[in-house]
C-alpha cells in the first residue's frame, strides 16, 4: 500500500526527469486556450451583432432576406457546436477534410486544434454577446440616436463598451473552460499537457503521480488566468471617485464625484433613527 511519502517521492522523481516536457505541454495548452478564446470572442462578437441588427418590414428587401439567412446560419452553427462534444468536433473537422477529398487535402493537427477550439468558443460567445447587447437599456440606444448617431456609431461607442464589461466574467469563464477542455485535443495528436501526461505514463507506468503533476499545473494556470482577468475587470470598473469637467468659468474647473458607500449611508441612517432624528 502506497503512502503520501511514496507519492511525494514518485512526483518529485517524475518532475525532476520530465519537468521540461510538462512545462512544454503547459505552454502549448495556455497558448492554444488564450489564442482560441480571443478568436472565439471575435467570432461570437460578429455573430452576436448580426443577431441584434434591427430590421423592419419597411426596410430594403435585400437587407431583410440577407439578415434572415445569416441568422438562420448562425442559429444552426450555435446549436451544432453547443450541442456536441468538443472531442467529436475535433475528430469530425480533422478527419472530414481528408475523407471527403480522398486524402488530397489534409489539415495539420496544430491548425485543426486552433480551429476547433476557436469555433467552439465562438458558438458560446455568440449567445453571450447577444444577451449582453440586449441587456443594455433601450433608452441609451434611443438617446444615442436622438443626438444623431447611426446604428454603427451607437453600437461602437455606446452599446459595445458596456456589453464588453457585462460579458467579461463569461469571457473569463470560457478561458478557464478552454484551458481544461484543450485536453481533448490529444485525440488528433496535438501535444498539450494532457497528451504529455499520457506519454509519460506510457513510459513510466506511474499514472497517478503524473496525474497529480498535471492537475497541479492545470490548477496554477486557471488560478493565474482568473486573477489576471479579475484585475482587468477591476480596471474597467474605474476608480471609486473621478473628476468631472465643467464649462462654467465662474465655478471650479473640476469637481469630485464619489460613489455612495451604502454601508456608511445605512449606518448613518440608523444612528439618526436611534437619536430620534427622522429626517
Amino acid at each position: 500500500m502506497g503512502t503520501f511519502f511514496d507519492l511525494f517521492t514518485d512526483v518529485a522523481g517524475l518532475w525532476q526527469k520530465y519537468s521540461s516536457q510538462y512545462l512544454s505541454g503547459a505552454w502549448s495548452t495556455i497558448k492554444l486556450a488564450v489564442i482560441a478564446t480571443a478568436v472565439g470572442c471575435i467570432i461570437g462578437l460578429a455573430c452576436g451583432i448580426l443577431q441584434t441588427i434591427p430590421h423592419a418590414k419597411t426596410d430594403n428587401p435585400v437587407k431583410r432576406v440577407l439578415l434572415t439567412v445569416l441568422r438562420a446560419v448562425i442559429r444552426v452553427y450555435v446549436e451544432v457546436f453547443r450541442g456536441t462534444p468538443m472531442i467529436l468536433q475535433a475528430v469530425f473537422i480533422y478527419f472530414a477534410v481528408p475523407y471527403f477529398t480522398k486524402n488530397a487535402v489534409r489539415l495539420e493537427m496544430v491548425p485543426a486544434a486552433y480551429l476547433v477550439v476557436s469555433i467552439n468558443t465562438g458558438a458560446y460567445m455568440a449567445e453571450t454577446v447577444r444577451g449582453g447587447i440586449l441587456s443594455i437599456d433601450v433608452g441609451q440606444t434611443e438617446g444615442a440616436k436622438s443626438i444623431g448617431m447611426n446604428h454603427f456609431q451607437t453600437m461602437l461607442y455606446v452599446v459595445l463598451p458596456q456589453t464588453l464589461r457585462n460579458i467579461l466574467p463569461q469571457i473569463a469563464n470560457n478561458l478557464i473552460i478552454n484551458i481544461k477542455d484543450t485536453s481533448v485535443m490529444f485525440i488528433i495528436g496535438y501535444s498539450e499537457l494532457f497528451a504529455v501526461h499520457k506519454g509519460i505514463t506510457g513510459a513510466t507506468y506511474k499514472y497517478f503521480p503524473s496525474a497529480v503533476i498535471a492537475m497541479i499545473i492545470y490548477l496554477i494556470m486557471t488560478i493565474v488566468c482568473s486573477a489576471l482577468l479579475r484585475l482587468w475587470e477591476n480596471k474597467m470598473d474605474g476608480p471609486e471617485n473621478f473628476d468631472i469637467a465643467t464649462t462654467d468659468t465662474l465655478a471650479h474647473t473640476s469637481g469630485m464625484i464619489n460613489y455612495p458607500n451604502k454601508k456608511k449611508k445605512n449606518g448613518a441612517k440608523r444612528r439618526r433613527l436611534a437619536l430620534g432624528d427622522l429626517r
